[in-house]
Formats: structure tokens, C-alpha cells, sequence
């Protein structure tokens, strides 16, 4: 496997052999494949494969790629359309909670921060869901009381009086 300036997977036909060969089901979401590979009917009868598709170079500067992507959240629907501060607010059991989340809820939306909150939620869920192990928490993450309930790390910060502009500076 290769890839491009932008850090895109693109497969050639050994590498798509290779992988489907090992593990069908682990075909790359989002690997792209190199123009000469022939896709009509290539994996048509598996359910789980993801559609393929051809690489085309954006012919973008890195930093013009990386902005244009920034909106590409590879997320599923159900994680882009929740509606996470209601969500993080739900998660609270008291009144000092309830303030501490929503001080920090508009920090993340001023800084237009609610979809990295989302995918955030996702990776957690994801991770539950498919028993791996993360860290319990530290640098100045730990400092958000959002990123605790969502389950990021394990230090309450609301808990430990640590200011979330420890984070968010």
C-alpha cells in the first residue's frame, strides 16, 4: 500500500488481493485505488466490502487538501446528526455539573468544535464496542469536564477544580 502527499491509502490490484485474501471484511473504508484497477463486479456478491473508488489527485497544496477536509467528518449519520450538547447535558447529575458542561459546551461551539465532539463520542463507542483499551486520560485533556463524561479520559476535572482553560487556551 502507498500513500499520497495527503496521507490517502491507495491500493494497487496486489494489495486489494492481499487484503481481501486475509480478511474480506477488512477492506479499507476509505482506501482509494489506483486508475488502471478494473472495478466493474469486483466484490459485487460481498455485502461488507465498501465501495471502491478510483484515486483521482486533488492537485491541491497540502494545506488547501487538509482545509477542504476539515468539513469530511467519516462518520456514521446517526453520530453526525446527535444532537451532543443535549446529549452531554443529559450525561450530568447535578446543578455544578450542568453549569460546568455548558460553560464548556459554548467554548466548543464558539471555537466550532461540536463535530469533534461528535466523532469523539463515535471513536468512544467504537472503542466500547469493540473491547480496546485506551488511556485514562492525560496533558491538558484531562482539564475538560465534556471530554470526562463523553469518556475520553477518567479524571473529573469539575471534581479536581481543574480550570478547563487549561485546555481550551
Amino acid at each position: 500500500m502507498r500513500t499520497d502527499i495527503y496521507g490517502q491509502t491507495i491500493l494497487n490490484e496486489n494489495d486489494l488481493c492481499d487484503l481481501f485474501l486475509r480478511d474480506p471484511t477488512r477492506i479499507i473504508k476509505r482506501a482509494y485505488v489506483d486508475q488502471d484497477i478494473d472495478l466493474d463486479g469486483v466484490f459485487t456478491s460481498y455485502e461488507n466490502i465498501p465501495k471502491l473508488i478510483k484515486y483521482v489527485d486533488p492537485n491541491l497544496s497540502v494545506q488547501d487538501f487538509d482545509n477542504q477536509s476539515q468539513d469530511n467528518w467519516y462518520i456514521p449519520k446517526e453520530y453526525q446528526d446527535l444532537d451532543i450538547a443535549k446529549w452531554v447535558l443529559d450525561q450530568c447529575k447535578s446543578e455544578a455539573e450542568l453549569q460546568r458542561a455548558g460553560d464548556e459546551l459554548i467554548k466548543f461551539q464558539e471555537r466550532g468544535m461540536f463535530i469533534l465532539l461528535k466523532y469523539l463520542k463515535y471513536l468512544v463507542d467504537t472503542m466500547r464496542e469493540h473491547n480496546i483499551v485506551w488511556g485514562v486520560g492525560r496533558g491538558s485533556s484531562v482539564a475538560s469536564f465534556v471530554l470526562f463524561l463523553i469518556g475520553i479520559h477518567r479524571i473529573n476535572s469539575l471534581y479536581y477544580q481543574i480550570s478547563v482553560d487549561e485546555f481550551l487556551k
